[in-house]
């Protein structure tokens, strides 16, 4: 008898290190950025049974593919406290954790091409400086001395925050994960959720395909798929997921001239430098709500006729690799972080595409919410009763 051949379009399935627990006092639900944070800080604070779960490994979901942007450039006063409360945290992670996380503080660049931008990003700088930002609005002129690639004719000012800028988000993940193990967090990676609801004591009963297992509090923290999760739990988290898309040109013998993260308001579109090299992106607005992660070329059709507005010798640069990566929008494009109406489950996700630089902040923010304690900043405006109830939505200007 012949040996059958390969299959070789099989995937291998894996399992998590070693068993999952029959129990634990909080079981945290996704592996990004917001829940290796929310781990550590949480264990940090004294829990001491935490489990971590991630479908797949840690990092691997929308956090493996962000842009890296750090900032506190929001015109939402909450927005604007959480991005410093985590650049605090970005700056200060390398000594903390002894990671390198790549952090470039080369500022963020808001171009206003419309009266309205300008009038909108004014009242923004504004706010900023008032909770301790130095932004400053600046001409077009001073725009380009910051980033030759612009072409100042096409702007009517622009808004610039020094301390802003990138990390690198793998890093963050890593060194967050790395001393949340060794605080006592359990993690179970190649481990998805099958099945979660409400059993006996108020306790959470979760089934996943390694088996089962009871949780005192469970934090919803899986990006664009949370919505399924809180559903499960009688918690209506509203998001949908979108395609982002991230191309990078060839590395130069010479390096560009630094430039700061550069976003136009008008058309989404964004870059800065990556090594020798470019990294360009825009938000598509052809791009289908869905979570497909594949990369694809169609967007660039959008980036260059953008480029072609505000950053001419861009247009139609040719791209050496890519990603792409899905942004977990709600309706109104700001967080769901709280507490909900159902005993025993936190939430913190629908990020719109801040997540990373929001990531230090929002997991102090759950680890203070789990235990009682008032923390830095009150999540009230970023609960998710805001879609089911009467209450106001959240507007955000400095957003792509």
């Amino acid at each position: 008898m012949s040996t059958p051949a390969p299959l070789e379009h099989v995937r291998a399935l894996m399992g998590p290190a070693e068993p999952l627990p029959d129990r634990a006092e909080v079981v945290i639900v996704g592996g990004g950025i917001m829940g290796v944070s929310i781990a550590f800080h949480l264990a940090a604070a004294g829990v001491v049974d935490v489990l971590l779960i991630e479908r797949d490994t840690l990092g691997s979901g929308s956090s493996a593919k962000p842009v890296g942007g750090v900032r506190a450039t929001f015109s939402d006063a909450n927005n604007i406290l959480l991005g410093m409360r985590s650049l605090d945290a970005f700056e200060s992670f390398e000594h903390r954790f002894g990671r390198s996380i790549g952090l470039r503080q080369v500022g963020y660049l808001f171009l206003c091409r419309t009266e309205d931008q300008l009038s909108a990003v004014r009242t923004s700088v504004a706010l900023q400086n008032t909770l301790g930002c130095a932004s400053r609005m600046i001409s077009p002129a001073e725009a380009h001395a910051l980033n030759p690639f612009l072409d100042p004719d096409r702007l009517l000012a622009a808004s610039f925050s020094p301390r802003d800028g990138y990390a690198e988000p793998a890093p963050v993940i890593a060194g967050y994960a790395a001393a949340a193990r060794g605080l006592g967090v359990r993690f179970a990676e190649h481990t998805e959720v099958l099945e979660v609801g409400s059993g006996t004591g108020g306790r959470h009963r979760l089934r996943t395909q390694h088996g089962e297992l009871s949780a005192d509090t469970v934090v919803i923290a899986a990006g664009a798929w949370s919505t399924a999760l809180g559903a499960m739990l009688g918690v209506h988290l509203p998001i949908e997921a979108v395609r982002r898309q991230i191309g990078f040109t060839a590395q130069q013998v010479e390096p560009h001239p630094t430039v700061p993260f550069t976003l136009d308001l008008s058309t989404t579109l964004y870059f800065h430098n990556h090594r020798h090299g470019l990294l360009l992106g825009i938000s598509d607005p052809a791009q289908e709500v869905g979570l497909c992660r594949e990369f694809s070329h169609g967007w660039t059709r959008a980036f260059d006729a953008a480029a072609s507005l505000v950053a001419p010798s861009l247009a139609h640069r040719p791209l050496v690799g890519g990603w792409a990566g899905l942004y977990e929008n709600t309706p109104d494009h700001n967080a769901l972080i709280g507490r909900a109406a159902t005993g025993g489950v936190l939430y913190a996700t629908g990020f719109s595409g801040h997540g990373f630089l929001q990531g230090p902040a929002v997991g102090e923010i759950v680890a203070d919410l789990y235990l009682g304690r008032e923390p830095f900043l009150d999540p009230a405006p970023f609960s998710a009763e805001r879609f089911t109830g009467r209450r106001s939505l959240l507007h955000e200007v400095h957003i792509i």
